[in-house]
């Protein structure tokens, strides 16, 4: 079982969120208000683009006790802040930004957790994994499919506090499991067709919905759970969610699901892929090709393109530099900039990361489609 763990404030989790997107457009913004009663204070970040509000409580953001728990050891890196961020976008279509405010989740613990990530057995009758068979063949074997549970809770006004009124889940379902036949030996893996991630994701949906709403404080609060696709450990891109549904409240399933239509590609293309959008293909093409021209000392330029329902929403590039010097990075930034203004367009965020071998330099980017650029360089003014 992998466990990270992270110690975030609300000042670092506002850079993690920038990070992604910026605060905006990762569904949470800053700037904060203030509600107090004789035995809590509350404090809520104010929203703003269609972003949730955050719920602090006594000034403190809460983290989740359950972040960063795994089935297995083989996970890619970049796949839990799509996860994350996806679950938030993919929340806004049953819990509106204009009602509810958004808090870690809280309603799962760790032991539990835990338990429900292993596999089914004598000694672990929680456990929603596949019970082993006892096989070891990359096709006979019962793979590990469920690889991580994601919460988060959402709460309405109640007077002078605030009251739990939704929660979303998100189940990472492996679209590949790694496994050793021995310990320390080498390394298999087992390919878990969508069809498979589909039905067992929504068959632990209901499971987890029951579980939930078997408890007396849960039972009538709705339940969204998502399926998200977790890629491959070699994959440059994070995964993506392909189904949602929510259970009612004082329901023990989900009778509904909804597709969800998200894709994610890197730019440039390899193996003679098409893009998904030729358009945004040569914007960033021809981005690519002016910078590199007017700055030999660029090693490598590289994109992330996240579409959701056929449009470009969010755009990350990565510059890989060979400069040394404050003023090398600051010129190159500069021009950074210009170029992205002229050739990316105002379809979607984006954030431009110029990192050398050891450090990232400095940071490009718009928080919104239409937004202005501002740039940040690392160790100067």
């Amino acid at each position: 079982m992998k466990r990270f763990l992270q110690a975030i404030t609300l000042a670092s989790c506002s850079l993690l969120l920038a990070a992604c997107g910026n605060l905006k457009n990762s569904d949470l913004a800053s700037n904060s208000t203030t509600t107090t009663s004789k035995a809590k204070k509350y404090e809520t970040t104010s929203s703003t683009d269609g972003g949730y509000s955050v719920l602090l409580k006594k000034g403190v953001y809460k983290t989740s006790p359950i972040s960063g728990l795994e089935a297995t050891n083989y996970d890619n890196s970049v796949d839990e802040s799509a996860m994350e961020r996806g679950l938030i976008r993919v929340s806004k279509k049953v819990f509106s930004t204009k009602d509810y405010v958004i808090q870690e989740g809280q309603q799962l613990d760790e032991t539990t957790v835990t338990n429900w990530l292993g596999r089914y057995s004598k000694s672990n009758k929680e456990g929603l994994n596949l019970k082993s068979n006892g096989k070891t063949g990359s096709t006979t074997r019962n793979p590990i499919i469920l690889q991580q549970i994601m919460e988060e809770d959402f709460y309405v006004k109640s007077g002078s506090s605030y009251k739990l009124a939704g929660i979303s889940i998100s189940l990472g379902l492996n679209s590949v499991d790694y496994y050793t036949k021995t310990t320390d030996g080498s390394e298999y893996s087992t390919k878990i067709s969508l069809a498979k991630r589909r039905a067992f994701g929504q068959k632990t949906a209901n499971t987890i919905v029951s579980r939930l709403h078997a408890k007396k404080k849960l039972k009538n609060i709705p339940i969204m759970v998502g399926l998200f696709s977790k890629t491959d450990t070699d994959s440059l891109v994070g995964g993506t969610y392909f189904s949602y549904g929510t259970a009612s409240a004082n329901s023990s399933k989900i009778s509904k699901w909804n597709s969800v239509n998200e894709k994610t590609q890197v730019l440039p293309t390899v193996d003679g892929a098409s893009a998904v959008s030729a358009s945004d293909e040569s914007k960033f093409t021809s981005f690519k090709d002016e910078i590199e021209d007017y700055f030999p000392n660029v090693s490598g330029v590289t994109a992330t393109l996240r579409y959701y329902d056929g449009k470009l929403a969010y755009e990350s590039i990565a510059i890989t530099t060979q400069f040394y010097g404050y003023l090398q990075v600051q010129s190159f930034a500069q021009t950074v900039m210009s170029r992205a203004k002229k050739y990316l367009g105002t379809s979607s965020p984006v954030e431009i990361t110029i990192s050398s071998v050891n450090d990232t330099q400095a940071v490009v980017a718009k928080e919104t489609a239409t937004g202005s650029y501002r740039m940040h360089i690392y160790g100067g003014n």
